[in-house]
């Protein structure tokens, strides 16, 4: 019997950062063996959790250990799923589909790391991540905060706006907004954060052409409408893509902001 979330298997990773270590992770989701990145500071000590929610499709937008580990050095222990389907994963990525649960099973995986306090669990999403980290607070109640940086929150949004995605997503969902309406609500957690209890931080540059900025004032106004705690950062001058001095200082601010944060 497989149990959702149970680690079968992890082997040492090579870390960029001498202060950080990392493995990789293979966990049931749904009965199927799926991989991750689990970073972690070399200093022993009980350290608050992030779920990585990485953005992109199969080997698009794949973690990267940097950027991982970039988390880990901030006092974190970090897990970042890769999604069912990806690097030798079983099953398919199905861009928010039955594959969320692999970002809820995550959770439990993290847990399981000694050095990691389970009372203190937050969610840290890029562009498509923003939508697994939505449906991860909508089906968990142990998440501390969440963290939408660029995200996605409407996939039928998603649908218009991208025309270079359509192709992908009418192969992976099975169709179109039009012909499959249910398919592309039943992934769209707008409809249902009223079931979101932790803290929101809605981080978006107000010219990004890849997650436009009207799905980060989707988002916000659901939150408002359900009297939900959000907070917003939006930058008018940036695109998708911040630059690194002034990525790495959001990676503090916002990594200071989780810390404040209580259930």
């Amino acid at each position: 019997m497989s149990h959702d979330g149970t680690i079968i298997h992890r082997r040492p990773y090579p870390s960029p950062n001498p202060h950080v270590s990392l493995e990789e992770i293979t966990y049931f989701s749904d009965g199927l063996k799926v991989k991750g990145l689990m970073a972690e500071p070399i200093t022993e000590g009980n350290y608050e959790g992030i779920i990585y929610l990485r953005g992109g499709m199969q080997h698009i937008g794949m973690v990267r250990p940097a950027r991982i580990a970039q988390f880990a050095s901030q006092g974190f222990v970090v897990f970042a799923p890769y999604y069912r389907g990806n690097r030798g994963g079983e099953g398919r990525d199905e861009f928010a589909g039955a594959d969320r649960q692999d970002a809820v099973n995550a959770v439990d995986v993290l847990k399981q790391n000694p050095k990691t306090n389970v009372e203190k669990i937050h969610l840290f999403a890029f562009s498509r991540g923003g939508i697994m980290a939505l449906w991860t607070a909508i089906l968990r109640e142990d998440i501390t905060s969440v963290v939408t940086w660029s995200g996605v929150s409407d996939i039928v949004f998603t649908y218009k706006e991208r025309k270079d995605m359509r192709r992908m997503m009418k192969r992976v969902i099975g169709g179109t907004p039009n012909n499959m309406p249910d398919e592309y609500r039943n992934r769209t957690a707008l409809f249902r954060v009223d079931e979101i209890d932790a803290p929101v931080l809605i981080i978006h540059g107000m010219i990004d052409e890849n997650v436009s900025f009207q799905q980060a004032v989707l988002l916000e106004n659901a939150l408002r409408e359900h009297k939900k705690v959000y907070e917003t950062w939006y930058f008018p001058e940036y695109t998708h893509f911040i630059p690194p001095v002034m990525n790495a200082q959001l990676v503090r601010d916002l990594c200071s902001w989780m810390r404040r944060q209580e259930k």
